[in-house]
């Protein structure tokens, strides 16, 4: 715990990754735009700055947990961003999920300036981060990976080192991917079950003992079945990242043609939702088409442990 860090981004899943950096004992020093959002981490024993670059200046590493790419590079290279706090030889870690060619360059930015770069993008839920068990998806050298590993664990569970800069990248966007094509068939699954009369909340339990199950139906069928269909994560996001999965199947010369059907899916459910919709919704695209909602008593309306 002697490195201390600046966390920027303290939303649905960076305010619970900061969260448990600072239960662990790590001096933390946060910025958000949201002042309550800030106020939850300062009663927690963190510092509040007012800017990204105050933040920096005072911890020496930088955190980023942030929607897009551009938001990222805003609080990394724009006024008063980290990299105008952050002193040679210090630390950003990018926990927002990236494409590769996007974090190559933010990365080419730090590196100019003196600073290395740590890629470790999350995934597994906010609730697992809310519990501190979520898992790491790493790229950058591993002696920065070790020098930042109890940091990472504080926050997560498990972590894995794909490689450079870059790997992880990659394989967020795979999870993302996949987690959205299981979403889709979750759905169309409880609706057969529904629609050929079975009872959902027996055929929800029957599928997790399937082989058939997923992590997917395990955790977010509950909140269809419930109805909140509360995820903390939105159409926008979902988009953002089937477009990231896109783009590398474009670049690596892989044909996805689940990805593609899900994205254009995807695209729909934000015509009929709005963007800031949870991207669970996706499924009352076919709940409205048939006219049946996928409903079960039982089940929570948030995700826990």
């Amino acid at each position: 715990m002697s490195e201390r860090y600046a966390f920027i981004g303290l939303g649905h899943l960076g305010g619970n990754l900061a969260a448990s950096l600072v239960r662990s004992g790590f001096a933390v020093t946060v910025f958000d735009r949201d002042p309550a959002a800030v106020e939850r981490l300062v009663a927690l024993g963190a510092v509040a700055a007012n800017s990204p670059a105050e933040a920096a200046a005072r911890a020496g590493n930088g955190i980023t947990c942030l929607p897009s790419p551009k938001v990222s590079e805003a609080v990394l290279a724009g006024p008063d961003g980290l990299l105008e706090g952050l002193p040679i030889g210090g630390t950003w870690i990018e926990m927002s999920t990236n494409g590769r060619d996007e974090i190559l360059r933010l990365a080419a930015l730090a590196s100019a300036k003196g600073v290395e770069t740590l890629e470790c993008p999350v995934t597994g839920g906010v609730h697992l981060a809310a519990a501190g068990k979520i898992t790491a998806l790493v790229g950058g050298e591993a002696a920065l990976y070790e020098r930042h590993r109890p940091a990472i664990e504080a926050m997560c569970a498990k972590s894995f080192l794909m490689g450079p800069i870059g790997s992880a990248a990659v394989i967020k966007v795979i999870t993302n991917m996949l987690a959205f094509i299981h979403l889709v068939a979750a759905g169309e699954a409880l609706m057969l079950a529904r629609q050929g009369g079975l009872d959902l909340a027996q055929s929800y339990h029957a599928i997790v003992a399937s082989s058939g199950n997923s992590f997917v139906h395990e955790t977010e069928s509950q909140l269809i079945l419930n109805g909140s269909y509360d995820i903390g994560f939105t159409m926008d996001l979902a988009l953002k990242d089937l477009g990231f999965a896109l783009g590398m199947g474009k670049d690596f010369g892989v044909p996805l043609d689940l990805a593609t059907r899900v994205n254009a899916l995807f695209q729909q459910g934000k015509e009929a939702y709005g963007g800031g919709a949870w991207s669970t919704q996706i499924v009352k695209l076919l709940e409205d088409a048939v006219g049946a909602e996928l409903r079960a008593p039982g089940f929570p309306a948030k995700l826990e442990i």
